[in-house]
């Protein structure tokens, strides 16, 4: 017997001992003999992998983003370094940003999760599927509960990556042989959305930003190096870049970590360079804002096409509450005073409105996560200087000068009638993720039917 044929038959014994312990999270079950897990690499796929330099047997990692509903896999070259293979769009998550705390509070999770060959499932009642690794160490040092968190197909999420049909048995195939190449763990990097400029501006006083800085940390030695990212945890947040000389608790204090000087140094640069950029946006009045979710989205590509879970959760998509400068929702009555106050008075007007001022609190947000710490100097930072001993435009912008800023308030020559309905009142829900209560496995089972959507000429174009 060759070595392959004993690995691959080593690989099929792990794939079978380890669909049984996937049965839970998404309510998945087994579904013996079906044969999806067989289907080979399509050969366009295969084309992409000769085009970046990659083969079907070289590693993989893979890459998520909530927000943009993207998926990607990437493939290592020759070269060791990793390239983009493809970008599939998801067709559901759940929940909210930010990261998976309990059991059946329908979180995706976020952070960095370790796939091995025992985590597939080539008998999931949903088409395929494999196991992503929740909790990590980062969760379980804060005791985050459930489990079973998997990427499968038939576009129904509570709490999943959820995919097409088609789209997971790629995906599928594309780590089955790696596994069968030698690759013993696939990295998955879970992010809120694509760490840019943009989006690190609107959601600087999001709840979670303590922790999203962490991830961004992450995110950034992968972007320089393009190798896959060295992960340790210890004191509670995640460390970067970095490996220890014995083991390491998740709870306790860091021990001495022996990191790459280059490598951070080239880190620190593109923390500062990115930290400049959420600056310029902010001077520009980019205000933070908080998205909220009915239930998780999609990505746009499938909108109406598939008889998804919860559709009416979709139909408005999130809505975007823009924050004051104490992270707290802003009241519609001030933002049309504000912006009516920001139009220009005709050549003709005789008076100007009377304005008066107020001052708008700046008290820190506390944390979803409690204790997150940011990893990695940062020049600037997301609220901090941009130098020592100096005040910046940075902390000036972030909520953190020592003058609280003055806005501008309209007030109309005519009183507001009193008839005027007022937005609701802010509910605990805007201060943290989304709680649901969980179902039981058979009524989750019930709540989501499976797709009747047939696939499509369209379908083979969103592989």
């Amino acid at each position: 017997m060759n070595g392959r044929t004993w690995r691959s038959r080593v690989l099929a014994a792990c794939f079978a001992v380890g669909a049984a312990a996937l049965l839970a999270g998404c309510d998945d079950q087994l579904d013996s003999g079906n044969g999806r897990s067989l289907q080979p690499i399509s050969q366009k796929t295969l084309q992409l992998m000769d085009g970046i330099g990659a083969t079907a047997s070289s590693p993989v990692l893979i890459r998520t983003y909530k927000k943009e509903a993207e998926f990607q896999i990437w493939k290592q070259k020759s070269d060791g370094q990793y390239a983009l293979l493809k970008t599939y769009p998801m067709c559901r998550w759940s929940g909210q940003l930010g990261p998976k705390v309990r059991e059946g509070d329908r979180q995706v999770p976020e952070g960095f999760y370790t796939i091995t060959p025992g985590q597939m499932n080539p008998n999931s009642s949903y088409y395929l599927s494999f196991n992503v690794g929740y909790p990590n160490a980062y969760d379980r040092a804060w005791d985050h509960t459930g489990g079973n968190i998997m990427v499968h197909g038939i576009c129904s999420s509570a709490g999943c990556y959820s995919m097409t049909d088609p789209q997971i048995g790629e995906i599928y195939a594309i780590a089955r042989e790696a596994f069968n190449g030698g690759q013993r763990e696939i990295q998955m990097q879970s992010y809120p959305f694509k760490m840019t400029a943009e989006n690190l501006a609107k959601h600087r006083l999001d709840p979670n930003i303590e922790f999203w800085k962490q991830l961004k940390n992450g995110s950034d030695h992968f972007e320089v190096t393009k190798t896959e990212t060295p992960v340790v945890v210890c004191g509670k947040r995640y460390v970067f870049g970095a490996h220890a000389d014995g083991d390491v608790s998740p709870r306790a204090a860091c021990p001495a970590l022996h990191k790459d000087q280059e490598t951070e140094s080239a880190v620190a640069a593109k923390q500062a360079q990115d930290d400049v950029a959420v600056a310029e946006l902010v001077a520009k009045g980019v205000k933070p804002i908080r998205l909220v979710y009915e239930d998780g989205g999609q990505n746009p590509a499938f909108a109406g096409r598939y008889d998804v879970s919860r559709p009416d959760a979709l139909v408005s998509g999130p809505k975007e509450i823009v924050l004051d400068n104490s992270g707290k929702p802003i009241p519609a009555v001030v933002e049309v005073a504000a912006a009516a106050a920001a139009r220009p008075v005709a050549a003709t007007s005789t008076r100007a409105p009377a304005v008066d001022t107020y001052k708008v609190a700046t008290a820190a947000t506390t944390p979803v996560v409690e204790g997150s710490a940011s990893t990695g100097s940062s020049t600037l930072g997301f609220v901090g200087g941009v130098a020592a001993g100096g005040t910046s435009l940075v902390k000036n912008l972030f909520k953190t000068g020592d003058t609280p800023p003055v806005v501008q308030v309209f007030e109309p020559e005519q009183p507001i009638p009193s008839d005027v309905p007022l937005p609701p009142r802010r509910s605990a829900s805007l201060d943290a993720p989304v709680r649901m209560a969980a179902a039981s496995p058979v009524e989750a089972k019930a709540a989501e039917p499976k797709p009747r959507h047939k696939p499509d000429a369209l379908d083979a174009a969103l592989q």
